[in-house]
C-alpha cells in the first residue's frame, strides 16, 4: 500500500515524505510545484504535477498506486493574503479539498491525515489552547481550514472513512540531516525571513505590531520543528491504520516565544545584528497562540525531538546557506 502526499513538493510536505521514506513507507506525491520544487521530492518516489481538485487526476493516482492513505497539505498559507484574497482561499484551500475527499471516498481510501492549522482557534481566551476550545478564526485562511475540518467529520459519519486533524502552529527548522528546509524566496515564517536577513539576503526584517498585549507588545508564537512535525503525521498514520477514530490533535511545543525574542535567538545564533523595522499590526494576526500537546502525546504517541529555539534557529541558517550555493 502507498500513501499519497499532496503539496508533497512543499516546505512540510518534502519533510514528510523523507520520514515515510525513513519509515518504509512508500510515497506518491501530487503537487502543482506553485510553491513546491521538483527537486524536493527524492529520487524514486513517483511525482505527479498537477491539482489536488482535479478528481480524474486524483482517482487515477489512487488506483495506480494502491494507495490506502492521504495525507494532505496542499494550501494557500498566507494569512494577509487570504484577508485580500479571500475567495482564492475558499477555492484553493475548501473547494479543491472537498473534491479530494470526494474521491477520496469513492475510491475506499479509509485513512485521511489533514493539515489543519491553529488559526481555527483565533485569538484565544487561555493558552496554553486546547483542542476543546471555541472555534473563532479570524482571518479567510483559518476559516478556509476549519470548513475542510467540519467537511471531514461529516465524511466520517456518511463513510467508511476516519481521519486526523493537526492543527499545526508556527512551522520552523530543516530537516537535521540537511535534505529539505524551508525554501520559498518570498516564504512569510519569521525564523526564515530572520535568517535571511542575518545572511544579507534581506536589507532588513519587519516586526508587525508592538502593541499587543504581550509581555514586550510583540505577537508570541509556539515554533515546532518541522520533522517533529513530519513525525506526528507518521504517528497519525499508524493510529489510524490500527483503528483509531476520527481525531483533531494540536501539533506544537506548549509554550511560545515572542517575535522580539525569535530576532533576538537569530541574531545570537548567526552573530549577526541586522536591521529590524517596526510596523504597524497585520489584519488577521492573533496577540498570541500556544499549544496544549496532550492529546498528541496521548492518544497518537507523538514524542517529539528538537524542542529548542536555538537549534530550529540553526538548522534554518544552514539551510539558508544551502539555498545560497545552489543559487536559491
Amino acid at each position: 500500500m502507498a500513501v499519497l502526499v499532496t503539496g508533497g513538493a512543499g516546505y512540510i510536505g518534502s519533510h514528510t515524505v523523507l520520514e515515510l521514506l525513513d519509515a518504509g513507507e512508500t510515497p506518491v506525491v501530487l503537487d502543482d510545484l506553485s510553491t513546491g520544487f521538483r527537486w524536493a521530492v527524492p529520487e524514486g518516489v513517483p511525482l505527479f504535477v498537477g491539482d489536488d481538485g482535479d478528481e480524474a487526476l486524483i482517482a487515477d493516482v489512487i488506483a495506480r498506486h494502491d494507495i490506502d492513505a492521504i495525507i494532505h497539505f496542499a494550501a494557500k498559507i498566507v494569512v494577509p493574503e487570504s484577508v485580500s484574497d479571500p475567495l482564492g482561499y475558499y477555492l484553493n484551500n475548501t473547494s479543491k479539498a472537498r473534491n479530494l475527499i470526494a474521491t477520496a471516498t469513492a475510491s475506499r481510501v479509509r485513512h485521511f491525515i489533514f493539515s489543519s492549522t491553529a488559526a481555527v482557534y483565533g485569538d484565544p481566551d487561555q493558552l496554553p489552547v486546547t483542542e476543546d476550545a471555541t472555534l473563532k478564526p479570524v482571518s479567510p485562511y483559518g476559516r478556509s481550514k476549519l470548513m475542510v475540518e467540519w467537511m471531514l467529520e461529516d465524511a466520517a459519519r456518511a463513510y467508511d472513512f476516519a481521519y486526523v486533524a493537526l492543527r499545526y502552529f508556527n512551522v520552523a527548522g530543516a530537516d537535521p540531516k540537511g535534505r529539505s528546509g524551508q525554501s520559498t524566496p518570498q516564504a512569510t515564517h519569521l525564523i526564515k525571513v530572520a535568517a535571511q536577513a542575518a545572511l544579507g539576503k534581506r536589507d532588513r526584517l519587519q516586526v508587525f505590531g508592538t502593541d499587543y498585549p504581550t509581555p514586550d507588545g510583540t505577537c508570541v508564537r509556539d515554533y515546532i520543528q518541522v520533522t517533529d512535525l513530519a513525525r506526528a503525521h507518521l504517528d497519525a498514520l499508524r493510529y489510524l491504520r490500527g483503528g483509531g477514530e476520527s481525531l483533531v490533535a494540536n501539533c506544537g511545543y506548549a509554550h511560545g516565544f515572542s517575535v522580539l525574542e525569535v530576532i533576538e535567538a537569530v541574531k545570537r545564533v548567526s552573530g549577526v545584528d541586522f536591521k529590524v523595522d517596526y510596523a504597524p499590526r497585520r489584519p488577521g494576526d492573533p496577540a498570541a497562540i500556544v499549544a496544549a500537546n496532550d492529546r498528541a502525546r496521548a492518544i497518537l504517541g507523538w514524542k517529539p525531538e528538537h524542542d529548542d529555539l536555538d537549534e530550529i534557529v540553526r538548522q534554518a541558517l544552514q539551510w539558508e546557506k544551502r539555498l545560497s550555493e545552489r543559487g536559491g
